[in-house]
């Protein structure tokens, strides 16, 4: 008998799909939208069904026959997940879990959750457990808050513990992106369960504003250290922090990468992945060999690639040699190869097995850490339209709204990732449900007609906004499809507008849509019941620039959660900045999803400044978190 409720299994599949999902897109590294049928047995392999030859052969031919030309030798992110779930479905997918256990590096938990204690099983990549817990070691291990964490033991099975309080996440953050959280939101001192979920909270909601998806993950589950989770955070968060660094900003030798009849807002379009392996291809070229990387798996288990990359960008005096390729034993010549590389200070992440092996992300996070560190271009002069290119803390903010969504594919570049309309299609069924017929958008597109599909995407899409009451006077699909700046940035905050403010609505459950004035409302009764001196106006209160009305909601929503020692008074341009900071991340703390950044409070942007009282308002909604220490017990 099944004795897994619905929503249990609904769990269960929600959890298959993530990582079928995460398989699809480290196949799929150019955001295609499709894997190529000749890929299938690798894609099959990663996500744990091991089937013979014949029966892939079969598989392959009969989506060959079923398919029209336009999609031929191609399957779909929907075609794919279909067949796995069939595969899991059936006679084969019950060997599922044995498979699963018995592939090399993989170890499986069962009994760390309701669910999996009722049978469930998540797998965990030991590899990964054991390069992020040596990154932790090496980048963190010199912080004095962390004393008592660090470092984690060498294979890294204390990993789920050290997590648990907190703190070692919101330094993680803010590692990968430096001031994310103000140091003076973090509980230090004095530990006790609630104050541990708080900075679990802090860090969470933090790594949401910075892009990470957190749709499956709450502070329980990291308290109660599930690896799975832990792992999957970890890397979103270490993989936001490697690619940050991928910009023109940066590295202004990246103009050396722009092939001829390209311009640079193409290079900026491609994925950071794309862009690592056109680097990694440059220095090869450079290096006068003829052997060029199309990815981090298979092209990179023999070592050579990289032999040549670490030769031809390392400075002169670092004494790289080529001496790995002599080596006919790969595992042997991946060892000599990190050896080089740990002369540049850039043996992280990978282990001999992990480059033979081929280990996708771990692989890619290598070759980050080598080009953030050695990227080996030379600085140009001076880029002309760097300010068109360049992102925006406007068009920043957005995008991690967006891939803190979860929409797939992943936003790179704000314009033309939108611009076939398929992740506006995905944030306007999140805001209302249903509200997409998705027979009537084009998820794949023809070489021949793209141009036309793309343009009835984006047709649709527009409508679907006007059904949503946006205001889209004077913006059709075409602006979309063509990635007109001003235009996609007003629809892209009509969106967000409507998501804050239809979570805000359903938490209220009064049956009728917030609108801003209730929220002002809402904040001057608040502070008014908290005995607090301040009020708000409007959104564009110049008042809100010192941020101390910010700060009051929050102490009124939670009595005692601000510390007034650490809040400056005086309206002095630094003290403003870091009363933002204190802010945000108090809100954060007390688990109010804010997207915004401090500078929208000094500079009273209006749009982001209306989104953190929204978010604040909501957790007006939500039952407070101090049943958490007495339910932990």
């Amino acid at each position: 008998m099944d004795i897994l409720t619905v929503d249990q299994h609904e769990v269960m599949k929600e959890f298959q799909r993530l990582e079928i999902r995460e398989t699809f897109t480290e196949i799929d590294k150019n955001n295609y939208g499709f894997i190529e049928l000749k890929d299938l047995r690798e894609a099959l392999d990663q996500v744990g069904f091991k089937l013979p030859g014949y029966k892939i052969r079969e598989m392959v031919n009969e989506y060959s026959q079923k398919q029209e030309i336009k999609s031929k030798d191609k399957l779909s992110y929907d075609e794919f997940e279909s067949l796995c779930m069939d595969l899991k479905a059936k006679d084969v997918g019950s060997k599922f879990k044995t498979v699963v256990s018995k592939k090399e590096n993989l170890e499986t938990l069962g009994g760390m959750s309701s669910i999996s204690a009722e049978g469930t099983t998540h797998s965990v990549r030991l590899e990964e457990q054991l390069a992020f817990s040596d990154w932790i070691n090496s980048n963190l291990g010199h912080d004095p808050d962390l004393r008592h964490l660090l470092p984690i033991d060498q294979e890294g099975k204390a990993l789920y513990l050290k997590i648990k309080d907190g703190i070692l996440l919101c330094k993680i953050i803010n590692h990968s992106c430096p001031d994310t959280i103000d140091e003076r939101a973090i509980n230090k001192k004095n530990l006790t369960v609630y104050t541990e979920f708080e900075n679990l909270t802090l860090g969470l909601v933090s790594a949401q504003a910075i892009g990470c998806n957190i749709v499956n993950i709450d502070a329980h589950d990291l308290a109660k250290g599930k690896p799975h989770l832990v792992l999957g955070l970890l890397w979103q968060i270490i993989r936001i922090g490697l690619f940050s660094q991928i910009t023109l900003d940066h590295c202004p030798g990246l103009v050396a990468l722009v092939n001829e009849g390209e311009n640079l807002e193409d290079l900026m379009k491609l994925s950071p992945e794309a862009i690592l392996l056109r680097w990694v291809n440059y220095h090869l070229e450079r290096a006068g060999v003829q052997r060029r990387c199309t990815n981090f798996q298979s092209d990179i288990a023999d070592s050579e690639v990289y032999t040549y990359l670490l030769k031809q960008i390392a400075p002169n005096t670092a004494g790289v040699t080529l001496e790995a390729l002599r080596e006919s034993d790969h595992t042997q010549r991946a060892e000599v190869m990190l050896q080089q590389a740990a002369k540049l200070n850039c043996r992280s992440f990978v282990t001999p097995q992990d480059v033979v092996g081929g280990v996708y992300k771990l692989n890619l996070a290598f070759v980050a850490n080598l080009f953030n560190n050695h990227p080996g271009l030379d600085e140009p002069e001076q880029i002309e339209g760097l300010e068109s290119i360049e992102e925006t803390r406007e068009e920043k903010t957005y995008r991690n709204w967006m891939n803190s969504m979860g929409v797939a594919p992943h936003v790179n570049w704000l314009y033309s990732d939108l611009a076939d309309g398929l992740v506006i299609f995905q944030l306007c069924d999140i805001i209302q449900p249903g509200i997409v017929n998705w027979k009537r958008v084009h998820k794949k597109f023809a070489t021949l007609t793209k141009f036309m599909e793309k343009l009835e995407n984006c047709n649709y899409a527009v409508e679907l906004g006007k059904q949503l009451k946006f205001s889209l006077v004077g913006i059709a699909g075409q602006d979309i499809s063509d990635g007109n700046a001003t235009l996609t940035l007003a629809l892209i905050w009509q969106l967000m507008r409507a998501y804050t403010l239809s979570i805000l609505s359903r938490l209220a459950n009064t049956g009728n849509p917030i609108i801003e004035r209730e929220i002002v409302q809402w904040v001057n009764q608040k502070l008014e019941g908290a005995g607090k001196s301040s009020s708000l106006r409007n959104f564009q209160d110049s008042k809100i620039s010192d941020g101390i009305i910010v700060i009051d909601l929050i102490d009124a929503i939670k009595r005692g959660s601000i510390n007034y020692d650490l809040v400056r008074r005086g309206g002095a341009e630094e003290d403003n900045l870091a009363n933002a900071k204190y802010a945000i991340s108090m809100a954060r703390k007390i688990g109010a999803r804010v997207y915004a950044l401090p500078e929208d409070i000094t500079e009273v942007k209006p749009k982001m400044v209306m989104t953190v009282f929204a978010c604040l308002m909501a957790m007006d909604y939500i039952p407070n978190m101090d049943s958490v220490e007495t339910n932990s017990h």
